[in-house]
């Protein structure tokens, strides 16, 4: 029998091939290797929902974020255009009307 590769989302060694596709029975990530050796050094955000963001997407917040130094938070559905990826534990910059240049976690909105 053939050696499979650990799913990239679990970390599960369960994996099996089904035609050119990898699936993990734990988590129901189906992936293609050959695309996934391909963008193995590209730099991938990906939204709560799982979607790739790419620079100049808009998205919605999915809940309500304090920012520090404020009074105010920013509410959830707050609609944000043009945003920036950068590495790092905030990988999004941004810029919210009221608020001014902002820097936010990829995990906390959903593609627009």
């Amino acid at each position: 029998m053939s050696e499979t590769t650990p799913c990239p989302l679990c970390k599960s060694t369960y994996t099996y091939a089904m035609d050119n596709l990898l699936i993990c029975p734990e988590c129901c990530h189906e992936w293609n290797p050959e695309e996934e050796a391909q963008t193995a050094g590209a730099f991938i955000v990906k939204d709560s929902n799982g979607n790739i963001l790419k620079d100049g997407d808009s998205v919605v917040t999915i809940k309500t974020l304090p920012v520090k130094g404020s009074a105010q938070s920013i509410k959830a559905g707050t609609k944000v255009r043009n945003i920036r990826l950068v590495d790092g534990d905030h990988n999004i910059d941004c810029r919210i009307d009221g608020f001014g240049a902002m820097s936010l976690k990829s995990e906390f909105v959903k593609k627009a």
